[in-house]
């Protein structure tokens, strides 16, 4: 743990010429239990890049945080690069904007090229621009979907997914190294812009980029003949321009956008969690179908990489989860370009290992391979990463998380819900045209395949007591693996951490072939399991719950009991 009051000191004398700073941390003098959240620790540079709280302090997303992380980028690229450049772009939430410019300016400072967008844009087209422009790295100034208080800081490899552990790892060594007051380089963003070491990226990006995306419909004439009607709700983020020009221009006619929630407002007034996750972030949309209903309800997150979708079913609004959206769109694509003809030979799909069994089941009654990777979209860049360099991109089909993030095309390496929200629709509409809604044919699955209920349980642990509640959990929770949960015998457990699975019956050990994580995971008879893992962005313990059943009310029943004992297994109330 760092030394707080040593480093509040130090901030207090580095912070002089930043009135807003300064006068923040004077607002905290004396009060130790909010000098040490501030201060235990730095925030971590990994995979995910960073992720914090808005305000001073070496554990907060601030101007000193991210241009130190900024600087170190540039010292690991002028290291491994003869010549480097970086793309880089924002979205709605506060200081975004100022971050992305501060980036620049130490990346200009550096001697690295710079390209970045003028307006504020979604995640995918970042990915986008790092391959398009051949850069060797990128930075997304995001914070996802999280609360209006955080912000973050993603970086990407030159294959256009955020960085892996290799890079991360060593990009974090070099950060460590950086005094934030000393040894930051900058110059001002005119001056960058004079030199050419920072260029606005064109609007020719954008346009090919919705040119990618709008080749991916599979039945364009079900679109431009549908009379599907769509709410749809950017949730004051960057998805409201992008996903309105790809429904448009494939043909959509009847899209109405939630006002409350259109233009880009990092306060987020109507939805302080804007998550599409989240049952709360429809309810203005529900609101304007009081005057005229709608057969879709779509939201994105603020930086448009994740969609959530609500479907008029029954006179309701029922809102599909993350795994329910990767089920019916696998069924939907495989089964259309099957139809079609444009299937092609050896279908290739990926997914978190969290997300639900039922993807597989349904992929493999079209002969389409489904590879697990870990949590983490850029493992799913790397998958594709990996066809293109063995020449067999076309096989890819899709990739998902069940966090509600997929990815339609090989255009992009991170989440897109520009993309996704287009084929959802295309979906919606082709099930329409067949007098079904999406609800309907996700029974029609389970009547095929039985009935999946997947849960997701998030406990917050917020600060440094928080952070060490996580570890000592997992760590009790890894030396005392149970033998049975919710009455069902444990079967096997993956420990990721040590990389092996053992056969409970036998005490046998294999080895996992997915890479080391702090996960721990339970596989428990007829398809239920149980997974737990600490998050990698946020300060909360996750448990992933599969229920199987004859009918949804057993596999509810059974998905409930499991995540009762997993909370009684991590002593862990409410």
């Amino acid at each position: 743990m760092n030394d707080v009051n040593k480093l509040y000191d130090l901030w207090l004398e580095g912070t002089k010429e930043n009135e807003e700073i300064r006068s923040e941390l004077l607002a905290i003098k004396g009060n130790d239990e909010e000098i040490l959240d501030r201060f235990y620790r730095n925030l971590e540079f990994g995979t995910a890049g960073l992720r914090g709280v808005l305000g001073a302090g070496t554990n907060r997303m601030n101007t000193y945080t991210v241009c130190q992380a900024t600087q170190g980028l540039a010292d690991y690229l002028n290291s491994n690069y003869e010549k480097a450049s970086v793309a880089i772009g924002y979205d709605s939430r506060i200081n975004s904007d100022v971050f992305s410019k501060q980036c620049a300016e130490v990346l200009a400072a550096n001697g690295i090229k710079v390209y970045i967008y003028p307006n504020l844009i979604p995640t995918p087209l970042v990915s986008y621009a790092v391959m398009r422009l051949k850069c060797q790295s990128g930075i997304v100034i995001t914070a996802s979907h999280n609360p209006s208080k955080y912000n973050g800081y993603k970086c990407y490899d030159p294959a256009g997914y955020q960085m892996t552990e290799e890079a991360a790892n060593e990009t974090y060594a070099y950060i460590q190294k950086v005094d934030m007051f000393e040894d930051v380089k900058r110059i001002s963003f005119d001056e960058g812009m004079e030199m050419g070491l920072i260029e606005y990226i064109s609007n020719d990006i954008v346009e090919e980029f919705y040119s990618h995306v709008l080749t991916r419909p599979i039945n364009p004439d079900v679109i431009k003949n549908s009379d599907l009607k769509i709410i749809y709700t950017p949730l004051n983020g960057t998805g409201n321009i992008p996903v309105r020009t790809v429904l448009s221009r494939a043909g959509f006619k009847n899209v109405a956008v939630v006002a409350e929630q259109e233009m880009p407002d990092g306060k987020f007034p109507t939805c302080p969690y804007p998550n599409p996750e989240i049952k709360q972030v429809f309810e203005c949309a529900i609101e304007m179908t009081k005057e005229e209903k709608a057969d879709l309800l779509l939201a994105t997150d603020p930086d448009c990489d994740r969609v959530g979708i609500a479907v008029l079913t029954n006179g309701e609004y029922v809102l599909l989860s993350g795994n329910d959206v990767g089920v019916l769109l696998t069924e939907y694509m495989l089964s259309a370009r099957k139809e079609k003809g444009t299937l092609p030979e050896n279908p290739a799909m990926t997914k978190s290992f969290v997300s639900t069994p039922l993807v597989d089941k349904v992929a493999e009654k079209y002969g389409c391979k489904v590879t697990d990777v870990l949590t983490g979209f850029k493992y799913v860049g790397e998958f594709i990463a990996n066809l293109e360099k063995d020449g067999e991109e076309n096989r890819f089909v899709m990739g998902f998380e069940e966090s509600y993030g997929y990815l339609i095309g090989t255009h992009a390496r991170d989440k897109d819900a520009v993309a996704a929200s287009l084929m959802v629709c295309e979906m919606a509409a082709y099930y329409k045209s067949k007098g079904k809604t999406l609800v309907d044919v996700l029974n029609d699955i389970y009547a095929e395949f039985g009935n999946y209920v997947d849960k997701l349980y998030n406990f917050v642990f917020e600060g440094a007591s928080g952070m060490a509640k996580m570890a000592e959990i997992m760590n009790e929770t890894r030396e005392n693996p149970p033998s049975e949960l919710a009455g069902l015998k444990v079967l096997k457990v993956s420990d990721f951490d040590s990389g092996t699975v053992t056969d409970t019956a036998t005490g046998e050990k294999t080895p996992l072939t997915l890479p080391k994580s702090n996960v721990l995971a339970y596989a428990l008879p007829d398809g239920n399991s149980a997974i737990v893992r600490p998050s990698g962005t946020e300060p909360k313990i996750k448990v992933y719950i599969a229920g199987c059943g004859k009918t949804k009310a057993d596999a509810e029943k059974i998905a409930e009991k499991i995540g009762t004992a997993m909370k009684k297994l991590l002593k862990i109330e409410g």
